[in-house]
């Protein structure tokens, strides 16, 4: 049994259709299910929604920045996410932990731990309590922190794609990507096998547009950002 959802992955103005296994279509889809949250809209302005919480270990890469990456990881938060950051630049995911406890300074907040790129053990992740780690590693990250159980997700940032994150890479449920540079798109089409029309979209993209990328799976989203987060996070950018 298969079902559709409609990509934009030519330039000749229709918009072709994919055949999805069912199972897949919680990765990116308009439902509002348990740990989904609404990222973007597509191009009619509908609200599109990714399942970063699942009853699955799920892996997702988030390719092009710090803006991307904090925003997925502020809205998994607020559908009641325990959150664990392994990173080598802590001050850059302080503002997670300040948003979390509701205070400009002072405590950080018990649902954030922001913790040094090593093994450590993490929460038990349960439906009512689910964990997503964020591995913050540059852009050839070890695997520290495979997702293992059920409501445990792992969300792999990248600054830009390394040739040696391939395997990483490929192993991703779903990677949400920014405009890449020619060099990086090139390595994308041949990472996920991309024909060329999707490489030059990867180029093309526009600073508020992502490409959501999974098995069976090319979507095209206009990140949407609220006032509250914009005084959190900034304006909507690429990069770190």
């Amino acid at each position: 049994m298969t079902s559709r959802v409609h990509g934009t992955h030519t330039t000749s103005g229709v918009a072709p259709e994919f055949t999805v296994d069912p199972a897949l279509l919680d990765a990116i889809s308009p439902s509002g299910d348990r740990g989904g949250v609404v990222l973007g809209s597509g191009l009619q302005g509908e609200p599109l929604t990714i399942s970063v919480l699942r009853s699955t270990p799920t892996r997702i890469v988030v390719l092009g920045g710090l803006y991307l990456a904090r925003q997925v990881a502020m809205r998994a938060m607020a559908v009641g996410a325990w959150m664990v950051v392994a990173t080598g630049r802590p001050t850059a995911w302080h503002v997670l932990s300040r948003a979390a406890s509701g205070q400009p300074v002072g405590r950080p907040s018990p649902l954030v731990q922001i913790r040094r790129l090593s093994p450590v053990e993490l929460p038990r992740a349960t439906e009512d309590a689910p964990l997503l780690v964020v591995h913050d590693g540059g852009p050839t990250p070890q695997d520290l922190f495979p997702p293992r159980s059920p409501w445990q997700t792992t969300l792999y940032v990248l600054p830009y794609l390394h040739p040696q994150a391939d395997a990483i890479a490929n192993a991703a449920d779903l990677v949400l990507m920014q405009r890449l540079p020619a060099g990086q798109a090139e390595l994308a089409a041949r990472i996920w096998r991309l024909p060329p029309q999707m490489m030059r979209q990867l180029m093309t993209l526009k600073d508020d547009q992502i490409v959501a990328l999974g098995r069976n799976l090319w979507r095209t989203l206009r990140l949407v950002t609220t006032g509250k987060e914009q005084q959190i996070l900034g304006p909507i950018r690429r990069g770190d």
